[in-house]
C-alpha cells in the first residue's frame, strides 16, 4: 500500500457533517432510559449506535424504551444491534421496548418478522402493490448494505496491520476520515483496498486518514 502522505495541520477544520446523520438522545424516565434515535442507521453509523445503546442499558435499571420515529433509513446492522442489545437486556433481567418506529424501520421488522421481540405489533397489511415492489426494493438495500461488510473490515485490518492499532482505533480512523471527507464509510474502505494493489489514494483522503491516525497515535497512554 502506498505511504499515507504527513499528517497536516488540521487544528481548527470543521468537520464536515454527512447528510442524515445519525442524532441520538437518552434520557432517564424512573427506572427505565429513554432513547430517542434520528438519521440513518447504516452500516456507517452502526458502532456508535451500539455505544449509545449499550450505555444507556447501563444507566437503565429495567431497561430502554426506543423512540425510532425519526430514522429514515434501517439495514441489517442495525437490526443485528438490536438483537444483540435484547439479548444482553434479557442476561440483565431487563427489556428492550421499541414505543415509536418509522416507515424504514417498520419495513424492516416486518421483512424479518421480529416486532413481537421489542413489543410492538407489525402494521396492518399494504395493499399487494407495496408487497410486490418496495418491499423487493428493501430486500435488494438489505442486502447491498450486508454486502459492504467485508470490505470495511478489510481497510480495518489493514490499518491495523501498517500503523499497529487496535481493532476498536482502526475504526475510529475510518469513521472520522469518512466523517472529514463526506464520504460514505464503503466507499472509503474501497479506496483503501485498492490502495494495497497500487492505485494512489485521493490526496484528501490520504490527508484525513493520516491525521486521524497521527491524533490516535498521539493520545496511546506511553508504553
Amino acid at each position: 500500500m502506498p505511504e499515507l502522505a504527513s499528517s497536516a495541520n488540521t487544528e481548527g477544520t470543521p468537520a464536515v457533517t454527512p447528510p442524515c446523520a445519525l442524532v441520538t438522545t437518552a434520557r432517564t424516565e424512573g427506572d427505565r432510559v429513554r432513547v430517542t434515535v434520528s438519521g440513518e442507521l447504516d452500516l456507517d453509523a452502526s458502532e456508535r449506535f451500539r455505544g449509545v445503546l449499550r450505555h444507556a442499558l447501563n444507566r437503565s435499571v429495567r431497561g430502554i424504551d426506543l423512540d425510532l420515529e425519526g430514522v429514515s433509513f434501517c439495514d441489517c446492522s442495525a437490526l443485528n444491534i438490536l438483537l444483540h442489545l435484547r439479548h444482553r437486556a434479557l442476561e440483565q433481567s431487563k427489556t428492550v421496548i421499541i414505543h415509536a418506529t418509522s416507515t424504514a424501520v417498520d419495513r424492516l421488522l416486518t421483512l424479518t418478522g421480529t416486532h413481537p421481540l421489542f413489543g410492538t405489533a407489525a402494521p396492518d397489511q399494504e395493499p399487494s402493490e407495496y408487497a410486490d415492489h418496495d418491499l423487493r426494493i428493501e430486500v435488494a438495500q438489505l442486502r447491498r448494505a450486508m454486502q459492504t461488510r467485508p470490505t470495511i473490515d478489510l481497510a480495518r485490518g489493514i490499518l491495523m496491520a501498517s500503523f499497529s492499532l487496535s481493532s476498536e482505533e482502526a475504526w475510529t480512523v475510518l469513521v472520522t476520515a469518512s466523517q472529514n471527507t463526506n464520504t460514505k464509510l464503503h466507499h472509503l474502505a474501497g479506496d483503501l483496498v485498492t490502495a494495497v494493489k497500487g492505485d494512489a489514494l485521493p490526496d484528501d483522503v490520504q490527508e484525513h486518514l493520516s491525521a486521524a491516525v497521527a491524533r490516535i497515535s498521539s493520545a496511546a497512554p506511553d508504553q
